[in-house]
């Protein structure tokens, strides 16, 4: 009896540690923190790319579960996370706190192993993810450019870990990083609109499904594509494109450009999907062409 029951609550405490923490959404963060480190980096050290990976889990981790508890009530509210450990009530919300503060602790600690810049902006970016974007999400549109901030830490934290510094090279991969969020997050709060309105959540800048709505997730599409480019010119220190990346990134450009047009003329939920889709596709894969192009091409 005691071997069946301990069989049946590992596998869901992995399962309420992956959902709460968010495993997909903060891989994906690790991703690109590392695609920063590699870029950044004159040699490749393995055992700080585990500190970044490990340490920045936790931090991405932490702000989540912590989102997790502010947010038990609205997300019970919602067909799409109703069903979160903290909401359904699978996870306590004491466990939950010693959870989000063990894993920020922890996190910080990893990230200060690396050096101490690396776990300032990694501090900047929980601090700036659950006390000013988790609260102003039901209170203004405009929490989506608060949470951009933080949002775009990743991919630049990983240069400042390989440089112990903050300069012109990290700030364009904020940059491409902090643009690419707004068209990103509006689709998601456009095909989930209603969801959102169940819990009084406005994603949208006006807080409406309209044209102008569209026009700004083709603006920030543009200049997403943009700063994608700036490292062409040389005008980015030691993060550059060499011109064969400059075509391949240009060219993955206007395909995002295309369907962000599509979506500004046709306006519907599917369209939306789709470009939140290829939002995805495109961010990665021009970290992607930014590492292969200094490894193979540079």
């Amino acid at each position: 009896m005691g071997v069946t029951q301990s069989q049946t609550i590992a596998p869901s405490l992995v399962k309420d540690f992956a959902e709460v923490t968010k495993m997909r959404l903060s891989v994906s963060v690790v991703i690109s923190s590392i695609a920063g480190y590699l870029l950044g980096a004159d040699t490749v050290s393995f055992s700080v790319l585990v500190l970044l990976a490990i340490g920045g889990y936790c931090m991405v981790g932490a702000s989540n579960v912590f989102n997790q508890v502010i947010e038990k009530d609205i997300d019970a509210l919602m067909h799409r996370t109703k069903n979160r450990p903290v909401a359904s009530g699978r996870l306590s919300v004491n466990t939950a706190m010693t959870l989000a503060i063990v894993l920020t602790l922890l996190g910080l600690s990893i990230l200060y192993a690396i050096n101490p810049k690396t776990s300032m902006f990694g501090a900047i970016s929980i601090f700036m993810y659950v006390s000013l974007y988790t609260p102003l999400k039901t209170k203004t549109p405009l929490s989506v450019f608060v949470g951009a901030f933080p949002g775009a830490i990743p991919f630049m934290l990983g240069w400042v870990a390989a440089t112990n510094n903050f300069g012109i090279e990290a700030g364009t991969l904020f940059m491409i990083q902090f643009f690419w969020q707004f068209p990103h997050f509006w689709a998601i709060g456009w095909f989930l609109y209603d969801d959102y309105a169940r819990a009084n959540i406005y994603m949208l800048p006006n807080g409406k499904r309209n044209k102008s709505t569209a026009l700004q997730m083709l603006l920030y599409t543009l200049w997403t594509v943009l700063c994608s480019l700036i490292p062409i010119f040389g005008l980015t220190g030691d993060l550059k494109l060499t011109p064969i990346a400059g075509v391949i990134v240009g060219l993955i450009g206007v395909w995002n450009l295309y369907y962000a047009y599509k979506m500004y003329k046709i306006r519907n939920e599917a369209m939306a999907r789709k470009l939140m889709l290829i939002s995805v596709s495109y961010i990665t894969l021009i970290q992607l062409i930014y590492v292969l192009d200094k490894f193979l091409l540079q």
